[in-house]
């Protein structure tokens, strides 16, 4: 996927310099923790969606640079290539799943209870539609075991304007079709009125 070509996708000038980012590090922070909260959805007992947008994404780099103390062009450069194909363009919607499991004992009974979990998660819009959720395509090169699941997958839906309509004239469910976890939730108001913000471009 060209990272380059939409005006959503962030560029080296977007992403401040360790002091700089410094200076404004609490303030953006407190607004991503909010802007989190409202684009979090919990699916059945294990599996949380984290709904990315250009602000939490440009969050990730600047933490990230600031831990490892990236400085250069070239290093930040490399995380905008990891990261941009998660900034939602028009009529995208992307998230991050979580398969949050807090022992060695659930990581032995879950992950491999729910391998390809990831191609297993569609959106049921209003009129009955069902758009399911692709796999980023770098982190599906990485996946590299059929027999088990990794924790953390990116996943992208991509909508038709007829599609886009329909998400926005009624309710909207996130469903997990995967044979081990059978789960559905409906979207809230304030979820939906986020993704709305992403789809409309």
């Amino acid at each position: 996927m060209n990272t380059t070509s939409s005006p959503r996708k962030l560029t080296l000038d977007d992403i401040a310099d360790v002091r700089a980012y410094e200076r404004e590090r609490d303030e953006f922070r407190a607004h991503v923790m909010e802007l989190k909260r409202r684009r979090r959805v919990h699916v059945g007992e294990v599996i949380t969606f984290l709904f990315e947008t250009r602000d939490t994404m440009r969050f990730q780099i600047q933490e990230m640079a600031r831990v490892e103390k990236l400085v250069t062009d070239q290093e930040i450069q490399i995380e905008l290539d990891i990261y941009n194909p998660m900034v939602p363009d028009p009529g995208q919607l992307t998230a991050t799943m979580f398969i949050e499991l807090t022992s060695e004992a659930q990581m032995l009974e879950w992950l491999p209870k729910l391998a390809n979990v990831e191609r297993s998660t569609l959106l049921v819009l209003s009129n009955g539609e069902q758009v399911r959720a692709v796999i980023d395509e770098q982190h599906e090169q990485g996946l590299t075991r059929t027999e088990v699941t990794a924790a953390v997958h990116y996943l992208r839906w991509q909508l038709t304007p007829e599609q886009v309509a329909a998400f926005g004239e009624g309710s909207v469910q996130l469903r997990i079709d995967h044979p081990a976890y059978l789960e559905t939730v409906e979207l809230s108001d304030l979820t939906k009125a986020e993704l709305i913000n992403d789809l409309s471009g």
